[in-house]
């Protein structure tokens, strides 16, 4: 691949990547209160529906211009065109390799806006630096594993998938389809994806809003061992507050498919938690 072309993939793929993400934040807010342990509305339900736009402001260019210059490069590398069945080898491998360079970018974002979401009252840079202060720069990778194993099988499916709808397209028309024909197919191949990955999509979800426990016994008589200790700032969020409940409150829903009707893959995976010295 060319340096010119690379350069061209790259932004494109950040400002299509930037567009995407602030236009359909409301709708990823909905979605990640809806799959939060403590519930829709404890999380914050139609409140502060922005809430950690900023981090998305922030990683979304890099994140998805990592995502398509790798994307583009290994397509570039690896051999294809020479059979129909060779192709969407090609484009699963290229972009599971794109997946796992955009997470080194995407991860630390998703779990500082994703903490945001559901702690409306306290800012990104609040949530930011409680992160590191409670957690350290390994609190910014949480989830790094189970969201590799959720964008994986996204982009095996959606790509191909992708890929195959323009070229049928443009079999049936006889020449190569125009951009709206290839958005149509990308939303179909992307929405088709995401129902299919919901359930591991929740996990990740649960694991980056997973509660910091302290095992330590309390001093002072303030605390209770096993709860989630916040400071202050936070603390003053009754979303965030209710994530330091006990865990006698159930959620209203335990089911994976928070974000889709209860047609898709049932699946149990225990909530994680981490423990931390006081």
């Amino acid at each position: 691949m060319e340096p010119r072309e690379s350069w061209a993939a790259l932004a494109a793929g950040g400002v299509a990547g930037v567009c995407v993400d602030l236009i359909l934040f409301p709708l990823d807010t909905v979605k990640t209160r809806l799959q939060s342990p403590q519930g829709f509305r404890k999380a914050g339900g139609f409140r502060g529906i922005y809430a950690g736009v900023p981090s998305t402001v922030i990683g979304s260019f890099p994140n998805a211009a990592a995502f398509f210059i790798t994307y583009e490069n290994v397509k570039s590398v690896l051999p294809h065109g020479s059979s129909p069945y060779l192709s969407p080898a090609t484009h699963m491998v290229a972009a599971s390799l794109g997946e796992v360079v955009a997470c080194l970018i995407r991860v630390p974002s998703e779990v500082v806006k994703q903490r945001a979401q559901v702690s409306p009252s306290s800012s990104t840079l609040r949530i930011l630096s409680h992160t590191l202060y409670h957690e350290g720069i390994q609190g910014l990778y949480r989830g790094y594993k189970s969201t590799v194993l959720r964008e994986i099988p996204f982009s095996l499916v959606q790509f191909p998938l992708w890929e195959s709808l323009k070229d049928l397209w443009s079999w049936k028309q006889g020449h190569v389809v125009d951009s709206w024909q290839s958005a149509v197919c990308g939303a179909f191949a992307g929405g088709f994806a995401a129902a299919v990955t919901t359930p591991l999509d929740v996990a990740k979800t649960r694991i980056m809003l997973a509660k910091l426990v302290c095992r330590c016994c309390p001093t002072d008589g303030s605390h209770q061992p096993g709860r989630l200790h916040l400071p202050g700032d936070i603390r003053e969020d009754p979303a965030a507050a209710a994530v330091s409940q006990p865990e006698e409150e159930e959620e209203e829903e335990p089911g994976w498919e928070r974000s889709l009707p209860p047609s898709a893959l049932p699946a149990a995976v225990p909530q994680a938690e981490s423990h931390s010295p006081c």
